[in-house]
């Protein structure tokens, strides 16, 4: 997961660029990055570790230009060396720079073509390398010395064409101009703006509505599934619908875990689905435990607050904060490595013994992915005097692989995968789990926009959107993208790099 931006402005955009990613920073804390565009001159600062420690004074002092796109990255392939943080640069033609949000699923074959028949170096293993270059060939066959809008989009048709899997993407053309597109499923967030002021109107392009108003942008609506947003250098916006078929599939998951609540994606508020997360679960409660002797619930901050506040309300119980976050420690999940997430564990929480001491409590949080945070939470409260311990999931059970840009890739590492509820949890320590039927998580999202028919939930369900996904695919996931296998690519790139 990522997090992109893009700004055409009337003034330096450094600043404002800076901003949106220390607002999107929870989609990424791998690495972070920055290019501006200054009378057709790129200036580009990226390298690994968290936006603060990537931009100091000096640095953003050289990122002059009045637009400019950046992003923040964690890592879902390849490995976490600062060669892949973003955004990317091919100077060839015109001079294009990309920040990608989501993962090809088609990678291999276009690498191949690239370097058969478009004659095009790859020299990362990320799959937004890839993506640019394939734009950079759509626009280089045209053979021009100037570009047109037309010949903009169309390149965009030729990426749709060529391209699976999930993509939002932010591309500027040297000289020219800021593209926002997303790919025809949909799948990752991403929406655009404006800002009027009295030299004209200002744009901008996010992963999430929040950066926009951090920043003082109206927001005019997401970017619908295969189209492309083109905004010259000038400030002249320009939309178009660029892909021939369309099924709109947005991620599920952004509304239970990435996503900030104050976010609006697909005119769904992120908010208020957690909200009705929190309900489902009350009511499944009610339903088959209706003699429950839950005495407390508590979440394990942040993103499962919502929930578990409208949990207790409707179950007529206790809400209490029983956990003291470290908010200098990443998001657990989003950590490469499960000797690093299991280490932030316990830097991260430390739980206030007079919630637990002597209750039954019930602890909610908004997922179980690999279950290793979960277990020590369980035994946290338990060591803080918990008489039972009970564990509510706002999601499903996750037992499939996500590929769609979420780093969940191995199905060996998840812990409901081949388990029965009852097997996780045991094997968490929990003396009773409740988990969210998928049914009621489509319903508590869809709530918010009914036009949209379908989502991806291909990690609960192994249903993959993009109809390209099968078992061979999946196992050839799971033996590049496993945790051990990171380590590795990562150790080598550490000895490469010294």
């Amino acid at each position: 997961m990522c997090g992109i931006a893009g700004i055409v402005s009337h003034q330096n955009v450094n600043q404002e660029l800076y901003d949106a990613l220390t607002v999107l920073q929870h989609r990424g804390q791998d690495a972070a990055g920055i290019v501006t565009c200054d009378n057709g001159r790129l200036h580009l600062r990226k390298d690994n570790g968290l936006t603060r420690d990537v931009f100091n004074d000096a640095e953003m002092i050289k990122l002059k230009g009045n637009m400019g796109i950046a992003h923040v990255r964690y890592p879902t392939a390849g490995c976490s060396s600062s060669a892949e943080a973003q955004p990317f640069y091919v100077n060839s033609p015109f001079g294009l720079t990309l920040a990608h949000n989501g993962n090809l699923t088609n990678t291999v074959e276009l690498k191949k073509a690239l370097f058969v028949e478009d004659q095009r170096h790859i020299n990362t293993d990320s799959d937004s390398e890839v993506l640019l270059n394939i734009f950079a060939h759509e626009l280089q066959v045209l053979g021009k010395l100037s570009l047109t809008v037309d010949d903009v989009f169309n390149a965009v048709s030729g990426v749709h064409r060529r391209c699976r899997g999930a993509y939002a993407v932010v591309i500027m053309i040297a000289g020219v101009g800021i593209l926002g597109f997303r790919d025809p499923n949909g799948i990752r967030p991403v929406v655009f703006g404006e800002r009027k002021t009295e030299q004209g109107s200002e744009f901008m392009i996010a992963s999430e509505s929040v950066a926009l108003d951090v920043l003082g942008f109206d927001l005019i609506r997401d970017i619908e599934p295969g189209e492309a947003v083109f905004i010259e250098e000038s400030g002249k916006l320009h939309t178009r619908q660029c892909a021939e078929k369309v099924d709109h599939c947005p991620c599920i998951f952004e509304y239970v875990y990435f996503a900030r609540p104050d976010s609006i994606i697909d005119d769904i508020s992120v908010y208020k689905a957690r909200l009705r997360m929190g309900e489902k679960l009350a009511e499944k409660i009610l339903r088959e435990w209706p003699n429950h002797d839950i005495d407390v619930v508590i979440p394990i901050p942040d993103t499962s607050r919502t929930a578990a506040l409208q949990m207790a309300f409707l179950l007529g119980v206790k809400f209490r904060e029983g956990f003291i976050k470290n908010r200098y420690i990443g998001r657990t999940f989003i950590m490469p490595g499960q000797k690093k997430r299991e280490k932030s564990v316990k830097q991260k929480l430390n739980a206030i013994g007079l919630e637990f001491e002597g209750k039954n409590v019930l602890l909610v949080d908004d997922s179980v992915v690999r279950g290793t945070t979960s277990e020590q939470i369980i035994q946290m409260a338990r060591d803080a005097g918990a008489k039972k311990v009970y564990f509510a999931s706002a999601a499903p059970p996750v037992r499939y692989p996500n590929v769609y840009g979420i780093d969940m890739p191995s199905a060996s590492e998840l812990i409901a995968h081949n388990r029965t509820e009852d097997e996780v949890c045991a094997a968490i320590g929990a003396d009773k789990m409740i988990y969210q039927d998928l049914d009621d998580l489509i319903e508590a999202v869809r709530r918010g926009n009914t036009s949209i028919k379908h989502f991806d939930t291909s990690c609960f369900s192994k249903i993959y959107v993009t109809g390209d996904v099968d078992d061979s695919y999946l196992n050839l996931m799971d033996v590049l993208r496993n945790d051990g296998a990171q380590e590795k690519r990562n150790a080598l790139n550490v000895a490469v790099e010294i």
